[in-house]
């Protein structure tokens, strides 16, 4: 088995939700449970077919972010993988639903953070092993960081 990594470069204004499913059915799940969350979000949803014709399908509502889910999927090439991409949006107003989703296995990440993606290669497939998410910490935060990630919070809308 060989070890890979592959980086997956997010653009300023979009964000990752990273995870694993298992049926061919999940583009067009993932794109209901996002598209229900919000009538007006940007999305791109791509997944890794991993029998059959073993496709990347894809889907979404702007070209995009779609192309970038279908990018970054082509990239991986893991086999049930499957790649959100959200423009405008942030993944908290979507993970419940992606998560509710019957035939999603398991959520790697959620970021806008550019991701190095582990992978584990043998003959005929690949699996996601894991994903390193942006950097480590610089240091403990003190009062004045706890007064400006409150205020952060409540400026852009998530606690009052």
């Amino acid at each position: 088995m060989k070890e890979k990594n592959v980086r997956l470069q997010v653009p300023d204004g979009f964000q990752l939700i990273l995870g694993q499913s298992h049926f061919i059915k999940t583009v067009e799940d993932l794109y209901e449970a996002i598209a229900t969350s919000s009538p007006q979000i940007k999305f791109g949803v791509a997944f890794c077919e991993a029998s059959a014709k073993a496709l990347v399908r894809f889907d979404g509502s702007e070209e995009e972010a779609i192309g970038l889910a279908r990018d970054f999927a082509v990239s991986l090439g893991a086999g049930h993988a499957f790649v959100v991409v959200l423009k405008g949006a942030f993944p908290i107003n979507v993970l419940n639903r992606i998560k509710a989703v019957e035939e999603v296995v398991t959520l790697f990440c959620a970021t806008s953070n550019s991701v190095t993606v582990l992978l584990a290669e043998e003959e005929g497939g690949r699996a996601v092993v894991g994903v390193v998410d942006g950097i480590s910490p610089k240091g403990v935060e003190k009062e004045e960081d706890k007064v400006e990630r409150r205020n952060l919070l409540r400026k852009i809308g998530y606690k009052r």
